[in-house]
């Protein structure tokens, strides 16, 4: 049991702590890209802190804590510091969305990989689809795996190259 009536992070060190970020949300508008995340350190002695934030063009805005125990005012000032770095390489990652990385390409979060259009497109899925029932696994997860598409596209891409004859009638006619 925690014996402080505050939590001074300002006496702590950085490897007492655990620091675990993941995403809540994202809005896009334009050429923006505001994350929310949830982000909780953890403590050796238990202590925790429970926080929701906003990353929206690389400044980070708090929306809610809890802390346990209570922060002080010195710690809810140096708090920033603690969250800051892991916070915008977890929901920004290292260039904004959108933006020029540096080498010439583009930062595309969620980009669907490269594939053949066409004839060729649909040969590519039944080759996947093939090889994952082979190997025993979903099928279906395997397309939509390598397409990027939702199961229902990746569901009509597989009845497409059934209709193209790349794959066998799925229903014998009786």
């Amino acid at each position: 049991m925690l014996e402080t009536s505050f939590l001074n992070l300002s006496d702590r060190d950085g490897p007492d702590a655990a620091v675990a970020v993941w995403p809540a949300w994202e809005v896009r508008e334009r050429d923006a890209v505001t994350t929310w995340c949830n982000v909780r350190l953890s403590f050796d002695d238990g202590a925790r802190v429970d926080l929701l934030a906003v990353v929206c063009d690389g400044c980070v805005s708090v929306e809610d804590v809890r802390a346990r125990p209570a922060l002080s005012l010195d710690d809810v000032a140096v708090l920033p510091d603690w969250i800051e770095g892991p916070l915008l390489e977890a929901c920004a990652g290292p260039a904004a969305p959108g933006a020029d990385a540096g080498d010439g390409t583009s930062d595309k979060r969620h980009a669907r990989p490269e594939r053949p259009r066409g004839v060729e497109g649909l040969r590519f899925v039944a080759g996947e689809y093939l090889a994952a029932r082979e190997a025993g696994r979903d099928a279906v997860l395997a397309v939509m795996a390598v397409t990027g598409h939702s199961r229902r596209r990746s569901l009509r891409l597989i009845a497409g190259a059934r209709d193209a004859g790349f794959l066998t009638a799925r229903h014998v006619r009786r």
